[in-house]
């Protein structure tokens, strides 16, 4: 696949890493397609597609809604033409709930987190199959907190709960898009400087974005269903 001309889909585009993602994707020449909830309040992405007309686009999403989502795919042929297909699906949108205790976890955050986190990207990605390019790549931001194996402490827990399943679904995509030389990965940024990542995160939204992208490209068939940092390292599950 020439990544020259790849045309790229990032959701949870209007802020933080998924902004960054956009600005560097643009920078190398691909066209973009962004997604998230409130198109008209991203202003920042809103500016991008006026310094880029023709190269970005951007589609409303909320990836936890079952309509939502069946209107982005319903719409994102018409704004790809010409029977173009995706090349890189970037699943970035996510939540954190910050402030849960043991003892006082509610069912309604946890639930939230799943949809957000795990359930949706299983459920785009399928409805996105079809437009999909054969050798493309799916990276799924994930976490190290995600990893079981990495659990050192309770913390926000439905987050590191539902970034686990995530990673499952990563590994069950990778199966069922294999036939077709998708690579399916589930990325770690690192602690990156965002409002997720909070002011005492070390890495910055460009460094990771780089990072994230330069990964993506060293990828082949054979890497589908790992789990890798921003630096190309193995992360256990």
């Amino acid at each position: 696949m020439d990544i020259r001309i790849r045309t790229s889909l990032v959701t949870g585009a209007n802020r933080g890493l998924g902004l960054a993602l956009v600005r560097h994707l643009l920078d190398r020449g691909d066209h973009v397609v962004a997604a998230c909830r409130e198109p008209g309040r991203a202003t920042a992405l809103n500016g991008l597609a006026g310094e880029h007309p023709g190269r970005l686009h951007v589609l409303p999403l909320d990836v936890a809604d079952t309509r939502s989502r069946a209107a982005f795919v319903a719409e994102l042929p018409l704004v790809l033409g010409n029977g173009r297909k995706v090349g890189l699906l970037l699943n970035n949108a996510g939540v954190l709930h910050s402030g849960e205790r043991f003892g006082r976890l509610d069912e309604a955050t946890l639930e939230h987190s799943f949809r957000v986190n795990a359930v949706g990207p299983l459920l785009l990605v399928q409805a996105l199959a079809p437009l999909l390019a054969d050798g493309s790549r799916v990276a799924n931001l994930s976490s190290q907190l995600g990893s079981i194996a990495g659990c050192m402490r309770f913390g926000t827990p439905s987050y590191n709960m539902s970034k686990a399943a995530q990673n499952m679904a990563t590994a069950l995509l990778a199966h069922a898009l294999a036939d077709r030389g998708i690579a399916v990965v589930a990325l770690h940024p690192g602690w990156v400087q965002t409002d997720m990542g909070g002011e005492q995160a070390t890495e910055t939204v460009d460094a990771s974005a780089a990072g994230l992208l330069d990964v993506i490209d060293g990828l082949d068939a054979g890497d589908s269903g790992r789990f890798l940092d921003w630096r190309g390292a193995t992360l256990p599950w």
